[in-house]
Parts: C-alpha cells; structure tokens; sequence
C-alpha cells in the first residue's frame, strides 16, 4: 500500500509540474490532487524539497535509461556532440522539471545530475585515453557541463531571445574545438597549438593510468601520479 500511495504522490506531483505556468507546485496541491493528507507526503519525502528531488529522478529516468542502454562506440568524441545534443532536447521537451532540476532551490543535486556527470565524464574519460582531449576528463567534465547546462537553460528560459537551436551548436562546437584535440596529428592538422601536445599526453596517460587501475603503481603512488599528470594536464598555456 505505502509504495502505491508514494507512486501516486510522485506521479501527481510529476503532472503539476509539467502543467505548472512557472515549474512551482505546493504541497497542499499535490496532497489534495493525490487524495493523501500531508503526513503520508512527509513520511515518503520528507519535505518538498526531497518530493521535487523525487520529480526529478522520475522525470529523467527516462532519459537516463537511453543514454545507458546506448553503450559506448569506439568513437567517444561522436559519443559526446550526441551527448551534448540530446541533453538540450531533452530539456527543450521538458521545460519545467529541466528548470527545477537546475534550480539553486534544490540545495541537494538529484541523482538524475548526478548520473548525467558521470556519464559525460566516462565518455571523456575514454576519449582522454584516446589522446583526444587537451585537459584532464574532470575538468572537461566541468567545462562542458556547465556549458552545456547554460545553453540549455537559455533555450529553455528566454525563448524570445534564445529562438534558434544553431546557438547550441555553435557553443558546443567552439568548446569542443577548445577541449578536444583535431583527429589529425598535430603536424598535419593546421593551427593546431604545439604547446598542446604536452597536456594531452599527460591527460592520456593519467586516464590510462586509472584504466589499468595504477598500472602496478601502490594506491598512494597512482594517486600522486594522477595528481601531476592532472596538474600538467590542465595548466594554462603561458601567453
């Protein structure tokens, strides 16, 4: 019975948002529209915020099951422009729950962002290994995430003004050309920076590294080396 009652909760809750004019719902809507006094809410939830937490993960397990069923390719960086474009319909289809997922409201990331991370990550991770990014995986993560996340949330929030997809793929393709390297050699591959070869050998290697799981290193031996080979991995070129 209680796993019915907290399905229907959850489902209600799912319904208002999407239907919400600004994403915001009250709890007393949802108990009233799920026929279940507020207690039953708080004893599943344990608050609002933990309920939209909640509203989250269901909304984007869909999603998620997509991006995990799809496996990986033996092309990661193809892996991560598909990435990247379907994170941005996804929000475009679902407006309300990719504002709250997104919402400085929500002090605890839900899961669902979570995943999403570390998804990204692992494909970067995969790429690194191919020597094809110039920085570590983590802070690559962070650099296109963030992007990605803003872009999708202009789209999402400022239709009049953000009116034309292209923008994604224009912001998209200029990060990438600053975090990834050209297929080609470098030495073949004009204007490609030769002062990018040094960070994308240490990204490669440190992403080896953790493949091999220290490659016979000690576990304070791996982690150290991870740490410079980061550090050179993601330092500024000197202009």
């Amino acid at each position: 019975m209680s796993t019915s009652t907290r399905t229907r909760i959850l489902e209600v809750a799912a319904t208002l948002v999407r239907e919400s004019p600004d994403g915001d719902i009250s709890t007393r809507a949802v108990c009233e529209a799920a026929k279940v006094g507020a207690p039953a809410l708080y004893r599943h939830f344990g608050d609002k915020e933990g309920l939209l937490s909640a509203v989250v993960d269901h909304g984007f397990e869909k999603y998620l099951a997509t991006k995990r069923e799809r496996g990986e390719t033996t092309d990661a960086v193809e892996d991560l422009r598909r990435g990247w474009d379907s994170h941005v319909a996804f929000a475009l289809d679902n407006r309300n729950l990719y504002r709250l997922m997104n919402s400085p409201a929500m002090r605890t990331p839900p899961a669902a962002a979570l995943e999403s991370h570390r998804i990204l990550t692992g494909d970067l991770e995969r790429a690194a290994a191919q020597g094809r990014i110039r920085v570590a995986p983590e802070l690559a993560a962070q650099m296109i995430m963030s992007a990605n996340v803003g872009v999708a949330l202009m789209l999402v929030s400022r239709p009049a003004t953000f009116d034309d997809i292209e923008v994604s793929h224009r912001v998209r393709d200029a990060l990438y050309a600053t975090v990834l390297t050209p297929e080609l050699p470098p030495e073949e591959s004009p204007g490609a920076p030769a002062d990018a070869e040094v960070p994308t050998a240490a990204a490669r290697l440190s992403a080896l590294l953790r493949k091999e799981h220290g490659a016979g290193l000690s576990t304070a031996e791996a982690a150290l080396m991870k740490e410079w080979l980061d550090r050179v991995a993601n330092a500024r070129p000197e202009t």
